[in-house]
């Protein structure tokens, strides 16, 4: 608890010390690295998700991409992308690490939300004289961008756990305090650093938790409301008759 007690003073401290950037600037670098590589691998990976997801055509291919992405050592990557691109783009290193291993997650939550319609709707808008492309963003992508945030959720924590490495080719962020902590015996700037990504991960989670919760259509909410309470109104009367 005294080591606890250490790590959260000098968090609040407003002095990292050991020559160290600031919390805020260190906050700052880590996010920036986060969302710019969650932002690029999107870019990839959506388009290519919705385009399986509407076809049907390339999943098994997709699938097998992803896992191979996901075998791969991040640490592995990033030190073999540094030294093969030179220190003068360190930067372009990390970047790409780090879009590699949001990837699989965006693709299949992409290609997933498509999955999971029905296929009675989207036949049912082919009947009604929809084009494919009306199709796609009026039925597929409205309906299907729930799990396409569930899968930019998590690639999201993967990327902010996994850019305190980027600290070991000196870019900074958050992984630096946990970094320099250890040749010095800091054990609470080692503490401090992790409990800053740690609760940088809980409040970006909380806010793609909101978000995949408004993007479900406001029908399907009413329409799941509206079947809870005959469920919940029976199960009372079961056990009202139950206590009788």
């Amino acid at each position: 608890m005294n080591l606890i007690g250490e790590a959260i003073a000098w968090i609040f401290s407003g002095n990292p010390g050991a020559g160290l950037a600031p919390i805020p600037v260190a906050l700052a670098q880590h996010l920036w690295f986060t969302f710019v590589s969650v932002l690029v691998a999107a870019l990839i990976a959506v388009p290519l998700g919705w385009l399986i997801g509407h076809t049907g055509k390339g999943r098994d291919v997709a699938v097998a991409i992803s896992g191979a992405a996901r075998a791969i050592p991040s640490f592995g990557l990033l030190i073999f992308l540094f030294l093969l691109l030179g220190v003068l783009r360190t930067t372009e290193a990390a970047i790409i690490t780090f879009v590699l291993l949001a990837i699989p997650s965006i693709l299949a939550g992409a290609y997933s939300g498509f999955e999971a319609i029905d296929r009675k709707v989207i036949d049912a808008a082919r009947a009604m004289g929809m084009t494919e492309w009306q199709i796609l963003w009026r039925v597929e992508v409205p309906l299907g961008l729930s799990l396409l945030i569930a899968g930019l959720r998590s690639a999201t924590l993967q990327v902010v756990a996994t850019v305190t490495i980027a600290a070991f080719i000196n870019l900074g962020g958050l992984g630096q305090y946990i970094l320099a902590g250890i040749p010095l015996r800091r054990f609470d700037i080692v503490l401090g650093g992790a409990l800053l990504v740690a609760a940088l991960a809980l409040v970006l989670d909380g806010i793609f938790a909101l978000l995949q919760r408004a993007a479900v259509p406001a029908g399907i909410r009413a329409a799941h409301s509206h079947h809870s309470v005959p469920q919940r109104s029976a199960t009372a009367r079961t056990a009202a008759v139950g206590a009788s």
